[in-house]
Formats: C-alpha cells, structure tokens, sequence
C-alpha cells in the first residue's frame, strides 16, 4: 500500500442479517449487496450490541458496551467524555460523517469528526432543521408537512418514506458519499455513510417490487410465541388477532404483515441501490486496492416472525445483523467467518486495519488476526443486553411496564442462546435444533447446568465490563 489505508463504513437501520444471499436470501433483489460479498470476510453470526438504535450505535461508535457508554436508551446525548473512533485516530486521518446520528445534538459536528452532513429533522433534539438533505427536498419541489412546537416546517418521515427513489435519504446519501470519495484527499480518510433506510415506515417506488404472497417465510412467521417472556407475548398480542378470531381476521392480519415484508425487502433493494453508487464511486476513484469497505446495521426487525415487528427482542431476527469486511491486501474472494461476534468488536478491528493503536478502554477485541487466518472465533460468546427504560410509548401501558426491567443475554459458542430477566419468564433456545427459537427450554431440569454455566459467564461479562443490571437466581 502506498499509504496507509482508507475506511468506508455503510452502516444502514434495521436491517435484519437474512436480507442478502449469503445469509440464506437468494430471492431479495439486492444485486450489489450480493456481488459484495463475494469480495468479502462475511461474518457468520454477528449480534447487536442492544437491539434499539442509540444503544447500538453508541457502541458501533464508542466500542463500548451500552451500560458503559452510558447510552441505555433512544434519544439521549452521549457523553463529550466518552471517545468516538474518530477521536481514537491521530490527526493523519480525514474523518466525515454522513447520515443519522441519534446520540444526540444531530446537526452538530462533533466526536472528532472533521466533517458532518445531518439528514434528520425529527424527532431528536437538533440545533436547526435546516439540513442539507431538508434543502435537497425544498429544492426539488418537495413541501414540509409537519410544523414543530418551535415553529419549524420539517419533512416527516411517512412523507419521505414515500418519495421517489432519487429522492430519498438512501439515494442522497450515495450520492454525496460519491462525491466525496471521488475527491482528491491530502489524507488517508474515513467515511463512514449511517443511512436511515430499511428503517419504518416503509413504502416508495421499491415497496411493490417483491411479491407479498410469494415470498418464503420461515415457521416463526405470525406464530404466537407462547412459552416466551412476557414482554414477547404482549407485543404479539399487539400484533395479531386474539384466539377465537374468525378466519378472514386471522388471513387479514398475516396478509398485512406479508405486505410489511415485502415493502421492508423493497428498501432492502433501495439500500443495494445505494451501496452500488458508492462501490462505482469508489472504483473510479481509484482508491478501491486501499480502501476497507464495512458493511453492516445496527440491529434487525422482527417483521412479523414470531408474531412480532420492530426490534427490541433478543430473537435472531432483531438482534442479529449483517457484517461484511473487504480488505484488499487479504484478498477479495468471499471467506464465511465462523462463530459468533459483536458490534463492540468493530471498533478494535477498523482501528487494527488502519494501523492504529487500539485503546484498552475499549471492551472489544481486534478480529485482524481472525481476518488474517492465526484465530478464529470457535470459542467466541456474544453479549446482548436491553435496558428499555423511557425508551418511547411502545404501543399499550402494559408493554411500557414490563420493557422497563433490563435483560441479557449470551449466545455462546456452541449456539445456545439464554436470556435472564428478574423479572420476566426468562428463555433458553437451543439454536443449533432449534434455529427459529420456538421451543423455550428454561424450565426443562434437563438444562439446569447448562443455565447455571451459562448464567456464571452473563455474570463475569457484568463484573468485567461494570454492568449492575440485576439478574435472577438460576
């Protein structure tokens, strides 16, 4: 390399790991996503720090847990003390954010970065409406919709979820990311592209491109989960007809979460449209052979699997996500990466990839030498935790009071999967006989060593990364 690597990150929101080809989707249109990874180091089983946004971003940011981020829930202000990758890299690095944010401040540069472009307006607390991408819309003819107490017109997000391709916050992102890179930089840089979309609401151009009533849906789609915790069933509940329901109540209510499905893979399709502007820029630019290109998400969307939507749940379909690494000085052919790993390791390896010190604050690891072929991931443990307090108005009192108690939870290495809850049905799913989570096996004496091991490991992870969310006796 002539210099010292450059770093592109594409970080999209909420899109769940069985969305591309080599996760197991051979039937979503999504060309450029699938091309990709077979340049890349596709990781097998890569989970969500926390799966809600500003927890998990915090730590794709911070390389820190949540809990230890102090970002424990949406729309709260991380920390000036708390260091971003940006502010871990020397001054030999050019650093450019574009896209969502969601740790508050939004529209303010910030976190070390030498350059900001926002795209949100709501509903976080901003300085000003006046982005880039609100001046993009006013532009090309669009109108502000919704007025906020302070007297702004702003654009909402049902308006946006609706316009035409080029104009979405997808297209735009790619665009300006393009730009960028198609720039002569005095520097090595880092650009890393957090784009809104597959995010809800869902629609546009795309939304009718994948047949709702011929897509593949797993055995967990729309099936109640009966033996799960409390805060799973409510929020099925909330989603499909009470028992007793007539037949064409029953068909009306999977046929509308079909439709979800189909529209969500639509904006699969947006975001691959997206990553193939940025790719070609990329190329043209000459800088591919010395740039790492990541991609991934913040957490996934349960869309209908297990009777549920959103995320928020430790189901894979939430909590676990895509991640993809090409390296060019590694090689550009696709390489499955067994095992488990988390967004706190993410931090670690692009810093190890750039060559530069990785901080022992940091709770992650570098996962260069399992890039490079001296480790691997056999004996890996991820983390997951929530912590729901005031996160919003999740549909019923019943659902805010029961998501307010905190959770965690391990997938270990041989793929079992516990998640302990004081004050909840807690969950044990065998993930290798039981890939779709619907045998809870909690209370079967059989697994009552396993959860005692299992549990010892949830508390060592608490005492090493200072966690004091309560656990149940097991």
């Amino acid at each position: 390399m002539s210099r010292q690597p450059n770093v592109l990150m594409f970080i999209t929101d909420q899109q769940r790991s069985d969305t591309m080809a080599c996760y197991g989707n051979d039937w979503i249109q999504a060309p450029h996503l699938n091309a990709f990874a077979k340049e890349c180091f596709v990781f097998e089983h890569p989970y969500s720090a926390q799966p809600v946004c500003t927890p998990a971003r915090a730590t794709l940011l911070t390389g820190l847990y949540p809990h230890a981020a102090g970002m424990m829930k949406n729309n709260i202000l991380l920390d000036p003390e708390i260091k971003s990758i940006a502010e871990m890299m020397s001054d030999d690095y050019y650093k450019a954010y574009y896209g969502k944010w969601h740790l508050g401040q939004e529209t303010t540069r910030q976190h070390g970065f030498d350059e900001w472009l926002p795209v949100f307006e709501l509903p976080w607390v901003i300085d000003h409406p006046d982005t880039p991408y609100h001046q993009f819309l006013l532009e090309n003819g669009i109108e502000p919709d919704r007025t906020t107490a302070a007297g702004h017109r702003v654009f909402s997000a049902q308006l946006r979820a609706n316009l035409p391709v080029h104009l979405t916050m997808a297209h735009f992102l790619a665009e300006k990311a393009g730009e960028f890179l198609m720039q002569e930089h005095d520097k090595p840089f880092m650009l890393q592209v957090h784009c809104p979309e597959p995010h809800p609401p869902c629609g546009g151009p795309l939304a009718g491109i994948h047949d709702p009533n011929e897509l593949p849906l797993g055995p967990a789609f729309m099936q109640y989960p009966e033996d799960a915790s409390l805060f799973n069933r409510l929020r099925a509940d909330r989603h499909m007809v009470p028992e007793g329901s007539s037949v064409s109540e029953v068909e009306t209510a999977e046929q509308k979460a079909r439709e979800f499905r189909g529209q969500y893979y639509g904006m699969v399709t947006l975001i691959d449209q997206a990553l193939g502007i940025m790719l070609d820029a990329l190329e043209k630019s000459g800088h591919a052979d010395n740039t790492v290109v990541v991609f991934g998400s913040d957490h996934g969307e349960m869309a209908g699997d297990h009777g549920m939507m959103e995320k928020r749940a430790f189901y894979e379909e939430s909590a676990k996500v895509p991640l993809l690494m090409r390296v060019p000085w590694l090689g550009c052919e696709h390489r499955m990466v067994p095992g488990n790993v988390g967004h706190v390791d993410l931090v670690p390896t692009v810093l190890d990839l750039m060559g530069q010190p990785v901080p022992d604050h940091l709770q992650g690891v570098s996962r260069v030498p399992v890039l490079e072929g001296t480790e691997t991931l056999e004996d890996n443990d991820a983390f997951i935790q929530w912590n729901g307090l005031g996160d919003r108005n999740l549909g019923s009192p019943q659902i805010n009071l029961i998501a307010s108690v905190p959770w965690r939870s391990i997938v270990t290495a041989d793929r079992w999967k516990l998640n302990l809850c004081a004050g909840d049905q807690c969950e044990l799913f065998d993930l290798n006989s039981d890939p779709y989570e619907q045998v809870n096996l909690f209370d079967d004496p059989a697994h009552r060593d396993r959860i005692r091991v299992m549990a010892t490991k949830i508390r060592l992870w608490q005492y090493e990364t200072g966690d004091d969310a309560p656990l149940p006796a097991v």
